[in-house]
């Protein structure tokens, strides 16, 4: 038996990737960037999360949620200790090294932890939405209006809490429907985050940007499930920061390296030391501009 050709077809078959969210290039064939300061732009994000103590599981678990029976008050509490201590001493650590850093925070941290806020907009950060809170998943099996309301939910009350309306966006475990996009520019953001396949900025059709955040390079990742220490993610970090640096030398165009920490992970007293001389190692080289989110996005869409 035969396979029917029409098996085969797909209307949206195209050089790259088979969408039409953005037009697919590989880096080396775009015309290089160049950024305010040095060739690397290296990007801080820091995640403010608030894990309620019962998952809803709907559509899905969120990565670092409770694990146990309920109540999970160990996790609950480890989870709790990243907006109570460990995310105090990433400020003083940024405020440290004269770093301005973007914080993708959840509505229900900016609603519980009035001070925290304020003082992340006080020290110069900026604020990303990072949905409701980390129940707050998407995926393509949530319908449109429950997707639209949870954007906008999350949007209005993080505006109510902080009067900042945010530019960014990232999404729970980086993860979006097919309409994601379209939702995100209809409520006027600037950019998200969710998309790792590339190392600068990049345009979606609808006028929506979307700034890498590698997963690969985030202490959850390094610290918490690949089980290094502290200084190894630091190491990785300068690591990754050589290379893009030579690679920038090499090819006369800018590179961007970001850091996604999470304060329940890395502010802990033996691995926050890791972070700040990571800081302060990287600050001394001239290669490195410090830089927010959408200061990134800003300079790139100003050499388009």
């Amino acid at each position: 038996m035969s396979l029917d050709p029409a098996y085969l077809e797909y209307p949206r078959r195209s050089h790259g990737y088979d969408h039409a969210l953005y037009p697919w290039s590989a880096l080396h064939e775009r015309p290089p960037v160049k950024w305010p300061r040095g060739s690397v732009a290296v990007w801080i994000c820091v995640s403010l999360e608030w894990f309620p103590i019962t998952p809803t599981d709907m559509p899905f678990r969120a990565p670092g949620h409770m694990a146990t029976a309920y109540p999970d008050l160990r996790h609950y509490t480890a989870r709790d200790y990243g907006n109570r201590v460990g995310a105090w001493r990433f400020l003083d650590a940024l405020e440290k090294a004269g770093v301005r850093a973007s914080f993708a925070t959840n509505a229900a941290v900016a609603e519980r932890y009035p001070q925290l806020v304020r003082a992340v907009l006080d020290g110069g950060h900026e604020i990303i939405a990072h949905s409701t809170d980390m129940n707050g998943t998407i995926d393509s099996s949530l319908g449109e209006t429950a997707e639209r309301a949870l954007i906008g939910d999350a949007l209005a009350r993080l505006f109510a809490a902080t009067g900042v309306r945010p530019a960014g966006w990232l999404s729970i475990a980086r993860s979006q429907s097919f309409r994601t996009a379209d939702l995100l520019r209809q409520e006027g953001l600037t950019y998200c985050c969710d998309w790792v396949n590339d190392e600068l900025p990049y345009g979606f059709s609808n006028g929506l940007v979307n700034l890498p955040l590698n997963h690969e390079l985030s202490d959850r990742t390094i610290i918490a499930v690949q089980q290094q220490s502290a200084d190894s993610w630091a190491q990785s970090m300068e690591d990754a920061f050589d290379w893009l640096a030579g690679e920038a030398a090499r090819t006369g165009g800018g590179r961007m390296l970001p850091i996604h920490a999470t304060p329940y992970i890395m502010g802990l007293p033996y691995r926050i030391g890791a972070f700040e001389r990571l800081l302060e190692r990287l600050s001394a080289r001239a290669e490195c501009w410090f830089a927010r989110g959408d200061a990134i996005v800003e300079s790139w869409q100003g050499q388009r």
